[in-house]
Parts: structure tokens; sequence; C-alpha cells
């Protein structure tokens, strides 16, 4: 006989995956809304356009900071609690972003956003664990499905919203979508036991070996942080592109230009596949050539709609088939650390974001779109060179012999 004190052990149903699946496209949308709005925040608080391209970084830093530092709680702690902490928590930062008066707390909000928009990466990993393991992969690839729509999304209703109503109220609806996210969620949601003992100290410190000891951890984060950097300082600096002469469009057609982000969606089946027939690492480069293709047209093409929207087509098709690929090689070591694994590439992804938002508005106030297309191009050699010089995985299976 069962102990009448054990809790059932929790399922998923296909309502709870659908709360999933719709909760990490809603809330990952958070960290790109202020991309096609930069412009007119930077004229609302006057400021300098390389100044309020750190908007887009600090986002990005807040989140490589919520990854390092909340996203392990979900192995000590009650995972359905911790979601709903963090969805009232990002819609405080929003509301703060949405009613700040000036730039300097604007910013620090930002940095708010991106450390409690990190409800995706607590999502994913439970949901995964509710899942038979038949139906496992169905599940996680319906989640990622609404994490790509969430991303097209934001851009695009940011755009529209803030071209017809101002940039604050894109703040204001999202964070009443937080809020009524927070209050809906958790009725839906199965209560889990923390799955290890461990303490909070411990968990970070498990990081630093990771780092270490797994050359193929640490090169898929390297490739994917250059990767994502070579994106961020498209996107980052795509509505100051096209505020300038021969274009003159705003943050609409900004956002508009998210649509054409499909491509990135249609990408990542097609990229599992491949890296299922060849190898993950190989289709990273295949993938990276497709980036540089992207960066040429935008340098050669980008005064024109056509040529931008060629270059959104190619990056986001590039950048999402890379993250795939990359995720398939940390996710064929071995699975008893594969949440550390995720930890380590993720926040390293969005460090490289960081990096690519600051150095593409700097790049774009020293010498326009040619600097910032030198920028993306060197992000693309960077990692080129890369894989060329290091071989991670066939190190690794001569040392297992």
């Amino acid at each position: 006989m069962s102990d009448p004190r054990t809790p059932p052990t929790p399922t998923l149903t296909r309502t709870a995956r659908w709360v999933f699946t719709i909760t990490a496209g809603l809330t990952v949308a958070n960290l790109y809304y202020n991309q096609p709005l930069l412009a007119d925040i930077a004229r609302s608080f006057g400021v300098a356009t390389a100044r309020v391209g750190i908007i887009a970084t600090l986002t990005q830093i807040g989140y490589a900071i919520g990854l390092l530092l909340i996203v392990p709680l979900g192995d000590i702690t009650e995972r359905r609690r911790l979601i709903t902490l963090t969805l009232v928590g990002v819609t405080v930062a929003l509301a703060i972003a949405a009613g700040a008066r000036n730039f300097a707390l604007f910013a620090f909000a930002s940095l708010l956003v991106g450390a409690a928009t990190i409800t995706p990466q607590i999502i994913v990993p439970l949901a995964a664990g509710l899942a038979q393991p038949a139906e496992r992969g169905t599940v996680v690839g319906q989640i990622m499905s609404g994490l790509l729509v969430g991303i097209l999304g934001g851009r695009v209703i940011a755009g529209i919203v803030g071209g017809w109503l101002g940039w604050r109220m894109v703040f204001v609806l999202a964070a009443a979508v937080m809020l009524a996210l927070a209050v809906i969620v958790p009725r839906w949601l199965p209560r889990t036991l923390p799955s290890s003992s461990a303490s909070y100290r411990a968990l970070l410190r498990s990081l630093g070996p990771i780092v270490r000891d797994e050359p193929v951890v640490r090169d898929a984060a390297l490739l994917g942080a250059l990767a994502f950097a070579s994106f961020s300082a498209f996107w980052t600096t795509l509505v100051f592109r096209l505020q300038l002469a021969p274009l003159h469009y705003g943050s609409a057609v900004a956002g508009s230009f998210g649509l054409l982000g499909i491509a990135g969606a249609l990408a990542a089946p097609v990229a599992g596949r491949l890296a299922d027939r060849v190898s993950p690492r190989r289709t990273v480069g295949i993938v990276m050539v497709v980036n540089a293709v992207g960066w040429i047209v935008a340098w050669l093409a980008g005064s024109t709609i056509v040529g931008l929207a060629a270059t959104v087509v190619l990056l986001d098709a590039g950048t999402q088939a890379a993250h795939i690929s990359n995720q398939a090689r940390i996710y064929a070591r071995p699975a008893v650390a594969h949440s550390r694994y995720n930890t380590v590439y993720m926040v390293t992804y969005f460090v490289g974001g960081a990096a690519g938002s600051v150095l593409g508005a700097w790049a774009f106030n020293v010498a326009r779109w040619t600097g910032v297309c030198v920028v993306g191009i060197g992000f693309i050699t960077i990692a080129l060179g890369i894989l060329a010089i290091a071989r991670p995985e066939r190190a690794m299976a001569e040392r297992a012999r």
C-alpha cells in the first residue's frame, strides 16, 4: 500500500502543456519589446543613439543574471511557486519601465525585466520532467515553438503598439499580461517536489567544474554567444538604419520585420534533422556561413527594404539553427548535468547578445551602418575561426578511448 502522506506523482495534462507553451511565449517577448522602440525611447529621454543602445544590452545582461542566479533554484524549490514569483517580479519591473521619468530609472528597470524574464527556462525542464519519456521531445518542441513565436511577436507587437499609442503603452500592456498570468497560471500547473536537497551555494559552485572540464559545452557556449552577438548587433540598430535616408521609416516598420523571423522557426527543425545526419558542430559551421552571407547582403543592400528583409531572413534562420545545433551538442553529454549545462550555455549566450547590442550601437554611432556590418561580420569571422581550429568532440572521444 502507498503512504497516504506521499503526494501523488504529478503528470502533464494537455491543458497544462498549452499553459506552459503560451506562458513561455508571452514571457520571452518581454526581452524583445524594446528593440523596435529604441529610437522613440531615445527621443523621449533626449539621449543619443549610442547611449540608448545600452537598454537592449542591460535587458540581456539581466537575463543572463537571472539564468545564473534564479534558474538553479528550480532544482531546490517548488517550481509552481517559483514561476509565480518570477511573473510577479517581471510585472513590477515592466510597470517601473512604463512609468520611468528619467533614463537611468528606465535602464535599471530594463535590467530587472531581463532578470525576471527567466520563466521559460524554469518551464522547459519542468515540462520535460512531467512528460512521459515517449512524448518528451514533442512537449519540449511545442514549448520551444511557443518561445519562437514570442520572440517574433514581441518585436511586431511592440512596433505596432509603439507607433500607435507610444512606447510606454507597450510596457503597460506587457505588465498587465504578466499580472494576468501570475493569477491564472498557478491554477493549471501541478505542484512538484524539489528534485535536489543540495544547497543553493553548492548548485552554483558546481557550474565552475563544468566550464573547466567540459570542452564541448565551452565550445558550444562560445559559438552560440558569437552568433547571438552578431544577431543582436543587427536588431539593436535596425530601427536606426530604417530612419536614415533613403528609407525614413519608424518603429512600426522596424517591428514588422519581426514577421520575417518566421525563417528562424522554419530553420529549427531543418537544423535538427541536419545535425542528425551529419554532426551538430558541422551544422553550426554551415549556418555560420549563412550568417556571413546575411551580413554581406546587409552591407551591400542595407539601404533598401528588400536588402534588409533578406538580411533578417538569413540572420534569423542562421542564428536559430546554430542555437538548436549547439543545444543538440550539449544534450548529447551525460543527462545528469543537463540543467547545469544549459545554465552555462544560456548565460554565455546572452552575455554574447549583450556584447553585440552595445558594440552594434557604438559602431552605428561611429560609422553608421558600415560600422554595424563590420561588427557583425567580425563576430561571425571569429566563430568560423574557432570552428576551423578546435575539435572538442573528437578530443573527448579520443580521451574516452
